[in-house]
C-alpha cells in the first residue's frame, strides 16, 4: 500500500492495517519455515510495509495530539 493511501486513513484504520500486515508476515514466516515459500523477497517487503504503516500511525497520533 502506498503512503498516500495510508495517510488518508484514520488511526483505527491504520491500526487495522498494521495488524493485517503482521498477520500476513507471520503467514509468510511459517511458509518459509516449512519451505513452501517461493519468493523470499516478500518477507522483506511486508516487513517494510509494517514499518511504513507504523511510522504513519505514529505521525498521525502526534498530529492529532497537537491539535
Amino acid at each position: 500500500m502506498k503512503t498516500t493511501e495510508l495517510r488518508q486513513k484514520d488511526v483505527a484504520g491504520l491500526k487495522a492495517e498494521v495488524k493485517e500486515l503482521q498477520k500476513a508476515h507471520f503467514g509468510l514466516r511459517m511458509q518459509k519455515a516449512t519451505q513452501q515459500l517461493n519468493n523470499t523477497s516478500t518477507l522483506r517487503s511486508t516487513r517494510r510495509s509494517i514499518a511504513r504503516a507504523k511510522t504513519i500511525l505514529a505521525e498521525t497520533i502526534v498530529k492529532q495530539g497537537a491539535k
